[in-house]
């Protein structure tokens, strides 16, 4: 390609030169006005290509900007949040099933933070559901085994119990907090964009007549949860001395004086 177009342009300078001298003149006039014109035409075509390009290039880095800002949002909402919680069990809710009464179950809440948490139980079914405690804070480690009552009504169309579903569902959620803070509910209302779902809880009935290895879980942690709130409601154990009658007279104060006063007679007979 580099041979053949050095050919033509040997040619055409051979074809100028046989040219008259007044031709040529007023042809090189003309094709410099013609090259002149060519060249700005090309020039402003090629400013012309160049804005155009740039703002083509402003367009892809702003739509690419927008793009890579929509992945990372899409992506972070598919990481999933890091329980500060654990729940046993983890999924479900049981309830023995007996129709016409109001039921128990439990469920055990373990603090896995290394920060305070405060939990807090929702219902669909405020009525007829409540929750013992509803919420509080656990310090890092500790747990609690929440009860849980809900009312079972009678089912419709004379339904077994295992065909029996409930449509209540249960959810608790979590929020850090500080050491010290005193627990209210309102504190998921004020730093709502802290606050985590840890699990919506659906309800399971379980046969009453029937063995079975959650019947036997939910019955422990039914009694769990009643004696640990059975020494909730014990006073403190006092450590230092007893104290008597109304507060103000201690035991071995009051045996110091008597024997006091005991010596006290026995010298007085004596010099007598």
């Amino acid at each position: 390609m580099a041979i053949a177009d050095e050919k033509s342009s040997n040619g055409k300078t051979w074809s100028l030169c046989k040219m008259p001298f007044w031709q040529s003149g007023g042809n090189s006039n003309v094709t410099s006005s013609s090259t002149s014109s060519s060249s700005t035409s090309q020039l402003q075509n090629h400013h012309h290509h160049t804005y155009n390009h740039n703002q083509q290039h402003v367009v892809e880095g702003s739509s690419n900007t927008q793009s890579s800002t929509t992945v990372i949002s899409v992506a972070r909402s598919l990481i999933p949040t890091r329980r500060r919680l654990r729940l046993d069990p983890a999924t479900k809710l049981f309830f023995p099933y007996e129709p016409g009464k109001q039921v128990r179950s439990a469920i055990k809440i373990k603090n896995t933070c290394k920060s305070h948490v405060a939990f807090k139980f929702q219902t669909t079914a405020p009525k007829s559901c409540f929750m013992r405690p509803p919420g509080g804070i656990l310090a890092p480690g500790e747990s609690i085994i929440a009860t849980v009552f809900k009312f079972v009504e009678h089912p419709e169309n004379n339904e077994k119990p295992v065909d029996q579903k409930s449509r209540v569902k249960f959810k608790i959620m979590s929020l850090k907090v500080t050491e010290g803070i005193d627990y209210v509910p309102e504190l998921f209302d004020e730093q709502k964009d802290q606050v985590a779902v840890e699990q919506i809880l659906r309800v399971v009935f379980l046969d009453v007549d029937r063995p079975s290895p959650a019947m036997e879980k939910l019955k422990r942690q039914l009694a769990e949860a009643e004696a640990a709130l059975e020494a909730r409601k014990k006073p403190p154990e006092e450590t230092g001395p007893r104290i008597v009658g109304e507060g103000l007279i201690i035991d071995e104060w009051k045996e110091r004086r008597e024997r006091y006063l005991a010596r006290q007679q026995v010298e007085a007979t004596d010099s007598v």
